[in-house]
Formats: structure tokens, sequence, C-alpha cells
């Protein structure tokens, strides 16, 4: 049997789940240990008005408690026959830990952009049109834009746009209007993007005040946007970046157990949208 390189593995499992992703940028993530998350917040106080010389009605401060239990998770899980095992070299295995964190990350933006119920619908009626989905064109990429940064700001949200700055993540064939949009703009925009295209390496393009996305990842039909940290991804820390090598593991498609090895990671996630930020999130409906 060939050496097994159980720390380094694991360790090139770490340095891909560490490289920058969409959801990473885009959510407010939190490591942590804790099995319900809270946010407790208090109730916006009451303003009145009153003449003078007349008493005043006073309300009670409330306090309202949202939580989440974090209950699922990702995973990945492979297993290699002895003989296959024999004739891995120390690279086969970085290749295999290195893939596995990239198909965890890539899960976790499909989890991400499949969690559109939770945001608020924004449609054609939100960009000036008919009720309806919005047909993504170069000619109304500016009014998305504009329209989703007036939703913010009409929702109180005006600050924390300031604060964190706002994104949309597109579909591919949408990035793509972007882009050609973008490189007919006049100046210095125009002429980065038509020398480099517009660039993730950085997680993501700014343009019009927001920070521009794509992923192949999303539901049919949904885009998200809104304002960036708004959306909240706990991860369990203790099981994130962990590679257990199992030894002769069973494997059930051959309801026995198999002569060799079984490597599995897991990321043990819950994403949520609190009350108090769903205004600033959008379920963008498009064609």
């Amino acid at each position: 049997m060939a050496i097994i390189p159980t720390i380094e593995y694991e360790t090139k499992l770490q340095e891909r789940l560490d490289a920058p992703t969409v959801w990473k940028d885009v959510c407010k993530v939190k490591y942590t240990n804790t099995g319900i998350l809270r946010n407790p917040y208090l109730t916006d106080a009451t303003v009145a008005t009153g003449t003078r010389g007349t008493g005043y009605d006073s309300v009670a401060s409330a306090t309202t408690d949202e939580s989440v239990t974090i209950n699922t998770y990702v995973y990945s899980a492979q297993h290699i026959d002895d003989a296959d095992l024999a004739q891995k070299s120390f690279s086969d295995f970085m290749e295999i830990a290195d893939n596995m964190g990239t198909m965890l990350n890539e899960k976790i933006e499909t989890q991400m952009l499949a969690e559109h119920a939770q945001w608020t619908n924004f449609d054609n009626a939100s960009i000036g049109g008919a009720a309806g989905n919005i047909t993504v064109s170069v000619s109304n990429i500016k009014t998305i834009i504009g329209a989703m940064k007036t939703a913010i700001r009409t929702a109180g949200g005006g600050d924390l746009l300031a604060r964190n700055g706002g994104f949309i993540v597109w579909r591919e064939a949408d990035y793509e209007k972007v882009e050609a949009l973008a490189s007919a703009e006049g100046f210095n925009t125009a002429d980065m993007v038509l020398k480099n295209g517009i660039s993730q390496v950085n997680g993501g393009f700014m343009y019009l005040g927001v920070m521009h996305y794509s992923s192949s990842k999303h539901a049919a039909g949904h885009v998200f946007g809104g304002v960036r940290q708004a959306f909240m991804l706990a991860i369990v820390k203790s099981t994130y970046g962990k590679m257990k090598t199992i030894i002769n593991p069973y494997v059930a498609t051959n309801t026995s157990q198999l002569s060799g090895i079984g490597l599995e990671s897991r990321v043990d996630n819950k994403f949520m949208a609190w009350n108090k930020m769903v205004p600033v999130l959008f379920d963008i409906l498009v064609a």
C-alpha cells in the first residue's frame, strides 16, 4: 500500500477551500461551533408628536429574538481501491484534495443561489415595466442596477449600502451583457474592459457603484442582488477543512466493505436572511 499523506492532503484541501469565492464576498460568513445562532434585535422606537402642556404616551421597549439551527451539511466522499492506492503518487493525492475543495466551494455557491425564497422579489415592475420577469439586455442593465439601489435606499438600507456596497450575481449570459455595456462606456472604464475584459480575480467587477459577479449555478429564472454582507452564512468551524481517512470503508453501492481507503470531508452550514436584512436582499426575477 502507498504511504497516505494525511496531513498534506488535508492542508491542500484547506488551501482550496480558502480560495476567493463569490459566496465569501457576498455573504457575512460566521465560523462557529454553536448549534443554534440567535439574532436578537430591538423593535424600532416609536416617535409621536405632542402639544406643549399635554402628556405623552410611552411604548414598552421590545426585543425580537430570531434563531436558526445549523443542521445541514454538504460533503465530498471518495474511495480508492488498495491496488489503485498502491499506484497513486503524492501529486495524485494533492490533486484529489484540491478537487474536493473546489467541488465543496462550488456546492456552497449552488446552495446560496438556491435560497432565493428568503429574499425580496424584484421583477419587471420594479424597473418601471409591466409585471413579470425581466428580460435582461444591454439597454436595461443600468436600469436594473439603479432601481435595485433605489429599492435598497427606500427600504432604509442606504447607510448599510454605503458601508458594505451593493452586488449582483448575474447569470453567465447576463454577465456578457454587462461586459458589453461597460466596454462601450467612455474613458477609463471602457479602456480597462476592452483591454482586460471583466476580471473576477479579486472577487468581482465594480461598475456603477455595484460589485458584479457571474455564476453558472443559479436556479432557473433567478438572479441574486442586494447589499453585501447582509446574507448570513454560518459554518461549523470544527468540521470545516477537515479530511478523514477511513480504512476499508463501507460502500453503499456494493453493500459491502472495500479493500482500500475512503476520503471524506464535509461543510456543516446554514444560510439565513435575518428579518431586518430581507428588504435589502433581492430575488431578481429574470426571463
